[in-house]
Formats: C-alpha cells, sequence, structure tokens
C-alpha cells in the first residue's frame, strides 16, 4: 500500500531566518527515496503558492495543501478551495487602513499587496520569498482571497488583529515580529489532507505528516503518524507520535530513512 507524506515549510523544510532557504542535501535525498518506492509526497503549508521559491515550485512534489488547507491541489489539479467571504474581506481592508495595519491579500495564484507597503515587503524580504506573483494593482472585488497575513505597528493595530479570532476565524500571531497570519478555521492542513487521501484512496493509517509550528498541530494529530520537529515547541511536540531532530540536523531525513522508508 503505498504512503502520503506531508512537509510544513518553515521549520522543517528550511529554516530562511538561520540561513537554510533551500531543502537540504540528505533530506532531498530522502524524499526522492520515498518516491523512488511509489509514495506519495506534499507539502503541507500556511503559504499560499506565490510564497514557493523555485526549488519548491521545481522539486516534483505530488502535490500541495496551501494556505493552511483552503487550496489544495494534487499534481496540477485542485481538488479544493474554499476562500474568504469578500464582504468579510472588504471590512478587514477598511479597518486595517484606518488603522495603518499593512497587509497582503494571499490568492490562488497570485498574492495581492500594495508597493507602499514597504516594512511587509521588507519582512518578506528576510524570508526570500520572490516578487513574481505578487501584485500591487487588483480589484479587491474581483479576486479570491484565501488567507491574509498583516503587520501591525502599534497597539491599536494589534489589539484590533488579536480581537479577530472567533468561532470562525483564528491567528498565528508572532509577537517579535508583530506579524499576523488570519485564516479560516473551517480549513486546516488538517482538512486539506484528508482531502488529499480521499482523492488518492489512501487510508489514514498509511498517512505522515513532518511540522513544528502551531498550524501543523491538527495534521500531526490527525495523520497515521504526526512527527515534530526537534526545534517545535513543547506543546507541540506534544499532538505528534514522534519527534526526530531538528531542521538544522536533517530532522526530516533522519525520520524517514529509519523509520518511513
Amino acid at each position: 500500500m503505498k504512503k502520503a507524506v506531508f512537509f510544513d515549510i518553515d521549520g522543517t523544510l528550511m529554516d530562511c531566518l538561520n540561513g537554510i532557504t533551500d531543502i537540504r542535501p540528505r533530506v532531498k535525498k530522502a524524499i526522492r527515496l520515498l518516491q523512488a518506492n511509489g509514495d506519495y509526497v506534499f507539502i503541507a503549508t500556511g503559504r499560499p503558492y506565490a510564497f514557493l521559491n523555485e526549488s519548491l515550485y521545481n522539486f516534483g512534489f505530488d502535490g500541495f495543501v496551501l494556505t493552511n488547507g483552503a487550496y489544495v491541489k494534487v499534481k496540477e489539479k485542485c481538488i479544493y478551495k474554499e476562500c474568504l467571504k469578500k464582504d468579510f474581506v472588504r471590512e478587514l481592508m477598511c479597518n486595517f487602513e484606518q488603522r495603518n495595519i499593512q497587509y497582503i491579500l494571499q490568492g490562488e495564484t497570485y498574492s495581492y499587496i500594495k508597493d507602499e507597503y514597504k516594512k511587509l515587503h521588507s519582512f518578506y524580504d528576510s524570508f526570500g520569498i520572490p516578487k513574481k506573483y505578487l501584485q500591487s494593482e487588483y480589484d479587491s472585488e474581483k479576486i479570491e482571497t484565501y488567507k491574509i497575513e498583516m503587520l501591525c505597528d502599534d497597539k491599536n493595530g494589534i489589539d484590533y488583529c488579536l480581537s479577530l479570532a472567533n468561532e470562525d476565524y483564528d491567528y498565528i500571531h508572532n509577537i517579535e515580529e508583530k506579524s499576523f497570519e488570519l485564516y479560516s478555521k473551517s480549513n486546516t492542513k488538517a482538512t486539506g489532507i484528508l482531502k488529499v487521501l480521499d482523492f488518492l484512496d489512501i487510508p489514514v493509517e498509511n498517512s505522515y505528516a513532518f511540522g513544528d509550528g502551531k498550524n501543523d498541530i491538527e495534521m500531526l494529530s490527525t495523520v497515521g503518524c504526526g512527527i515534530a520537529m526537534g526545534n517545535a515547541e513543547d506543546y507541540v511536540k506534544k499532538h505528534a507520535k514522534k519527534v526526530t531532530d531538528t531542521v538544522q540536523n536533517d530532522g526530516v531525513a533522519l525520520e524517514i530513512e529509519r523509520f518511513i522508508c
């Protein structure tokens, strides 16, 4: 029976802030071994398509669970998508602009960010986010938004962003960087993964996932075997069945070599 293995990006396959801007050679080799065995390999990320660099585009993954499960592709086929409601996005944009909150609307292929949002552009530059699929000219009524990221300069903006969590929406907050990711609770990496498994007719017990962050918790506890990175926080590790080494020490490769293959 074939297996399906899902990989987070930041803190799992890469660590851009600490100089790991590509999948390390040993990890590439281990993932290729899975493919050689006939197993499927997927990216499962909070990033939109526009935030994937060329090495991820061209690696040959079997698909992508993007924007925390709001957009899912197997090969070149979209098997699921659910955008945020346009009236909700419209209201957010108005409130962001009143509070000087810089934001980006993350879409299907392109993501949309104003040229004047210099701090947010600089923030993405630090992660090596490519510019190829970023657009500054857009009509918000004609685009679909799957996730929104924000950068706040002051307490007023931070307090507003903190207030957005409710029964329908949740966020990830990086206190040091004053950044937020806002997404629908109805879509997670776990729901996206389950859609992939159903599409490929692979039982859950034959699925694996690697991750390190808050938005990885559901997928780690949903797949057959969730594997937390050694650099994950303890509250993430407790939701995994296994804990491997850090991204810096090729933790993904170590666990594939000794456990999955």
